[in-house]
Order: C-alpha cells, then sequence, then structure tokens
C-alpha cells in the first residue's frame, strides 16, 4: 500500500467517502477535493512516467506551500520514485550539496524558487527543470513550464504498487550540528505514521487541520496533514513566508478549523493580538506544538483565554518518528515540563553510553522506536551505524522518563556543559530562567573557559519593554540553582537562530559568542 492510497479511498466499490469532498484549502482560496487531488496526482504521474521516471529515481521539490506540491508528492508515491523535499530558504551552497547528495532526475520549482537555482544552473546533476509559472515565455532555456504535467492521464498508474518496505520521501535534517543527512522514508513509514495519529486524536471526516508551516518540513505535511487526509479530513494550507497570525485567524474562522499546528512562536504571537477575543476560534479543539517547549506564561495564558482548546506539546525528530510523545494540556497543567508519553505503537527508553536500559528516574539518551522510524540516512553507512540500532533510533537527546512514564527532555547529549568537574544540563537553566516575568525566550550554551574548561551563557530575549542586567540574571539563578550551574556570561538580544521547526540553533549561538573559536 502506498501513500497514494489516501486520495484513493473515495474511488471505486470500495468507497469510503465521497470524492467531492474538501480535501486541500488554499490561502488564496482556491480548493480541491479528494477526486481532483487523486486525478492531478495520476497526470503529473503520468507525465513523469513518460520522461522515464521510475523506481528509485529521486524528484526533488522546491517549491512554496499549494496544492500542486501535494499533488507532486503523490504522483511521486505512485510511481514509487523517491521525493526529496528540500527547503526553499536554503543558499546556494547548501542547495548545491543536497542536489549533488541526492542527484535528482528532475527538479520541480516555482516562480520564487527559480532564481535561487539559476546561479547554479550550469553545475546540476539534474536532467530536467520544470518550474510551476504564470509566465512560461520567460523562463530560462535550461527548464519547461509545469504546465507540460497537464497533458498526463487521470487513470491510475499501471503496474504493482510500490511495497510498504520501498523508499518514498528523502528529507534532509534541519543540520542543527553541521551538513544535513538524508532520512530516507519507506512508504510503511509514513503510513503507520500517520495511522499514529489516527489513534492517538481520533482524527476523522470532520477534521480541519490548519497547515502553517512549510511543506517541505515534516511538521507540516506528517504531522496532523497527512493523517487528517488518512482520516478523510479536510487540510487547510497557509502560503509559504512571513508568518503572520492575523492570516492564520482568518483561515480558521473561514474554514471552522478544528486542528491546528502552531509552533511556539506561533502561540506567542497569538496571544499578543489585542483584539483576539472578537476572533472566532469556537471551532478550534486542538493546538499542537513542537520544536521547544511552549513557555509556561503561555500555557497558562492559552488555557485561561480559550479554556474548549487542548495544547499539546510533541517531541520527535525527522528520523526518529516526528511526534513520538506527546502531553495534552486539556484541563490540566500537571506535567507541563514533559513532553508527555509515547503514541500508539511507539517506545521510548532511556539509555546510557553502552545503550543499556537506564530504568525510571535516570537521565541517559533517549531511544525510540516505533513503524516510523528510518532504517537508514541516504548514502551515509557511517551515521546510519552511528544513529539506528536493531529498529531503534538514538536521538542525541538527553531525557529522563518518571515514575509514571511521562518523558522530560534534558536537553542535546551535545549540549552538555561540562564545567569544574561537573555535569550541567542546559534545559535545566532554561527552565528556570524563562520563568522570570521579564524573560521572554532564554538558550543556555556552554563556551570554553580556562579554569573550569566549560562556562554557562545565557543568550535572552526580553518581554516586550522589560529591563533586566546581567547582574539580576545571575542573581536570580543563584536563588533556583546550585551555584555551579549558574551563568557566569550573559548575553541580551532580540532574537533567537531557530530552524523552520522552531528549535534554537545553538551551533550559531557558540559561534557567534565564543571568544575564542578555534
Amino acid at each position: 500500500m502506498d501513500i497514494g492510497w489516501i486520495t484513493r479511498q473515495s474511488q471505486g466499490q470500495s468507497r469510503v467517502f465521497s470524492g467531492d469532498r474538501p480535501a486541500v484549502s488554499l490561502e488564496s482560496g482556491e480548493t480541491w477535493t479528494y477526486d481532483s487531488l487523486h486525478r492531478i496526482s495520476n497526470q503529473y504521474a503520468h507525465v513523469l512516467q513518460d520522461m522515464g521516471i521510475g523506481r528509485g529515481d529521486r524528484i526533488g521539490i522546491l517549491m512554496h506551500n499549494s496544492a500542486e506540491y501535494l499533488a507532486m508528492y503523490l504522483a511521486v508515491a505512485k510511481l514509487g520514485a523517491i521525493a526529496v523535499r528540500i527547503n526553499f530558504r536554503l543558499l546556494p551552497e547548501e542547495l548545491s550539496y543536497i542536489l549533488h547528495d541526492a542527484q535528482p532526475r528532475i527538479l520541480c520549482l516555482d516562480d520564487s524558487t527559480l532564481a535561487g537555482v539559476k546561479a547554479l544552473a550550469q553545475d546540476l546533476p539534474i536532467e530536467k527543470v520544470l518550474v510551476l509559472t504564470a509566465n512560461p515565455d520567460e523562463l530560462p532555456d535550461w527548464s519547461d513550464s509545469w504546465d507540460v504535467l497537464q497533458a498526463g492521464h487521470p487513470c491510475d498508474i499501471a503496474g504493482p504498487l510500490p511495497a510498504e518496505s520501498d523508499p518514498a520521501m528523502l528529507m534532509y535534517t534541519s543540520g542543527t550540528t553541521g551538513r544535513p543527512k538524508g532520512a530516507l522514508w519507506t512508504h510503511g513509514n509514513l503510513l503507520w505514521f500517520a495511522a499514529m495519529q489516527v489513534m492517538r486524536w481520533r482524527l476523522n471526516q470532520n477534521t480541519v487541520a490548519l497547515m502553517s508551516g512549510p511543506m517541505y518540513h515534516v511538521g507540516a505535511i506528517e504531522d496532523v496533514g497527512l493523517a487528517t487526509l488518512m482520516a478523510g479530513g479536510h487540510v487547510v494550507i497557509m502560503r509559504s513566508g512571513q508568518f503572520n497570525v492575523r492570516r492564520a485567524l482568518s483561515m480558521v474562522e473561514k474554514h471552522h478549523v478544528t486542528d491546528a499546528i502552531l509552533f511556539p512562536f506561533m502561540i506567542y504571537d497569538l496571544l499578543q493580538v489585542p483584539d483576539i477575543s472578537s476572533t472566532d476560534m469556537g471551532s478550534v479543539r486542538h493546538i499542537y506544538s513542537g520544536g521547544d517547549p511552549v513557555l509556561p506564561w503561555a500555557i497558562e495564558e492559552l488555557m485561561r483565554r480559550f479554556p474548549h482548546i487542548c495544547l499539546t506539546q510533541v517531541y520527535g525528530l525527522t528520523e526518529g518518528t516526528p511526534i513520538i510523545t506527546s502531553l495534552d494540556l486539556c484541563n490540566s497543567t500537571e506535567h507541563a515540563d514533559s513532553v508527555g508519553t509515547p503514541l500508539p505503537l511507539a517506545e521510548v527508553r532511556v539509555a546510557g553510553d553502552s545503550g543499556e536500559d537506564l530504568g525510571r528516574n535516570a537521565t541517559g539518551e533517549i531511544w525510540t522506536r516505533s513503524p516510523a522510524v528510518v532504517k537508514e540516512y541516504w548514502q551515509n553507512t557511517t551515521a546510519t551505524q552511528e544513529t539506528f540500532t536493531d529498529g531503534w533510533c538514538r536521538t542525541g537527546d538527553l531525557g529522563r522518563i518518571d515514575g509514571e512514564g511521562y518523558l522530560k527532555i534534558i536537553g542535546r547529549k551535545k549540549d552538555m556543559i561540562r564545567s569544574g568537574g561537573e555535569n550541567i544540563y542546559p534545559a535545566e537553566v532554561e527552565d528556570v530562567l524563562i520563568r522570570h516575568p521579564a524573560i521572554k525566550e532564554a538558550a543556555v550554551i556552554g563556551l570554553p573557559d580556562p579554569t573550569y574548561i566549560e562556562t554557562v551563557c545565557a543568550i535572552i530575549v526580553l518581554q516586550p519593554s522589560a529591563h533586566l542586567s546581567r547582574e539580576e540574571v545571575i542573581a536570580y539563578c543563584r536563588e533556583h540553582l546550585a551555584g555551579y550551574k549558574k551563568p557566569r556570561q550573559v548575553a541580551f538580544v532580540s532574537e533567537l537562530p531557530r530552524t523552520a521547526s522552531g528549535k534554537v540553533l545553538k551551533h550559531l549561538l557558540r559561534e557567534q559568542w565564543n571568544p575564542n573559536p578555534e
């Protein structure tokens, strides 16, 4: 069974739901039904097949959010080929690395991403470039208009369907610690991950899910989005670009959104809308958030203003199941300092340096296992062997499972600070910092120190109009932490560098604030 099954549900005698139901709606006002999504993805698949694309071939997708993006993704899956979803924010050097690593035969662009590829045009390891454009006559001679894809036949693709173990998608990790690695997802990974979410949150035909993130990211399509389509629901896609909370609220009202994926910074923006009470959010039942924990003040404020909304904090990673655990903060903030418990069919354990199980209330590396854990990185045997063992994924995150089975994130294993012979976990210091009323966000890193080997550095974003000195920060931490854990350096910034999924890029902070880089 391939992921194209999602759009085939409305076909034939085994009809599960009507094909004229809306499947995807765009911020532009356009809506595609399940039948149209299935038909158009078939057209794309037939044209790709005529171009010689078959099982195992890679197709690069470097586009902003659109219904065509989703149709191409499904078309590639139906052929047994591999979709390579590429971050449109990458610079030419970063883009070149991924294209040469994945070697896609065809690259799909749109008007907004074409310019970034022009600089690489002479060095692209690609047979054909297709551009979704409103101005086909202005395309460079090394590309073709997307219009050619409309020539395909809307009928299903002949031949056997891809197997559950066949690769379907190549997703490059965010690269928070170095060069991105390509996580190779199978059809089974995709379908089981969608099923795990349907089981956890009982998504159904009445679910209307708001997709706020970029579609190159699992936090847009795979998280909730694909699961909603599996359940016969309706996915609402915001256009790419600078997130605007008023645009999101407009989509919520127009489509009666029930479930929304909002990264923490989006929730903060939402709570700062002065006339938010005039917006009809009565349809919203669930907000999912991840990347970083939602700050305590925001949890409390969201629950106070919108008691009918259940905030769900999730934890996961691209290669080790994008949502491996979740915590539903529906009526209580109990366990709010955790990321919850595993989804159905998922397992989590905390392991020592040799892989031994440390059990409850011990700090160690988080290992995860589920049908959505990938088996390998693309053409990277060393990284595969370092990360995957007997179906388990070593996340590189440090955590602790309490006596009730709730997982708490302590920090990145590589981010642990070794100072004066003591282990210091940045997440513990950050947890104290963000509870100060003047602090909006905080990131803690270790910097080289001639005496202590490393010293704690706190990088802080203040609340609007708030004032706080370095000495006040250190004194506050001294009241709540052991002396060796308090920051010795403090920096104030307007914002923290983040990935598209909201994770703080601590390697950039270390590069910026390290006074003596090697």
